[in-house]
């Protein structure tokens, strides 16, 4: 999902306005956690918010999943590392992000399904900006310095597969694997898959 980063774009709310928009993201959240994917105004109508005050917080569905994302991301939209080797640095951002991944799973999963249904019904995106994706950013982060090249640029597109909620879902319900498990077999594939490209690049 393509979040932006609130405290450089938006202005932040004050006092009632505050206090609602947190009720909101905090209603829409748990019911995402709970494997839902509630419109704006199912959310409204659990947070006892009227129709009419939620809208204007939140336009569309996509607008409120993209800000709840945004939250559940936190830290890892800010992520740097002051390691040297880009193979480090892939390691470092799999180990720092995954944790959070972990705990907001249904929270992504409820994401991806938006997007998904936004895809199959074709409805605009916010921006023109697909709903999800700040992944590649934050590969680029960690690619930092390397030169541009073909195999650079598969490295980040092989990199995007296994960053993100969709490589956890395999790996926990399909293999079985816990959450500190699946961390570790991402890290390692994400530290073999950059050793290999740079070692040819």
């Amino acid at each position: 999902m393509n979040v932006p980063r609130q405290h450089q774009e938006q202005v932040p709310l004050k006092g009632a306005r505050a206090r609602t928009r947190k009720l909101m993201l905090a209603t829409a959240r748990q019911m995402m956690q709970e494997g839902l994917s509630p419109s704006v105004s199912e959310v409204a109508e659990v947070a006892e918010v009227s129709r009419s005050t939620a809208y204007r917080y939140f336009p569309t569905k996509e607008a409120m999943v993209r800000a709840v994302v945004g939250e559940a991301l936190g830290p890892i939209l800010e992520w740097s590392s002051g390691a040297q080797d880009p193979e480090v640095r892939v390691g470092d951002l799999i180990r720092f992000s995954f944790p959070r991944i972990v705990r907001n799973e249904a929270t992504f999963k409820a994401a991806l399904r938006t997007e998904l249904e936004a895809q199959a019904s074709a409805q605009p995106k916010i921006d023109g900006e697909p709903l999800r994706g700040h992944r590649m950013d934050l590969i680029d982060r960690a690619l930092e310095g390397v030169a541009p090249s073909e195999e650079k640029d598969r490295l980040k597109f092989a990199l995007a597969t296994l960053f993100g909620v969709e490589a956890l879902t395999v790996l926990r319900d399909i293999c079985g694997l816990d959450g500190a498990e699946s961390q570790e077999v991402v890290a390692w594939a994400a530290e073999a898959l950059t050793r290999a490209a740079l070692s040819r690049n």
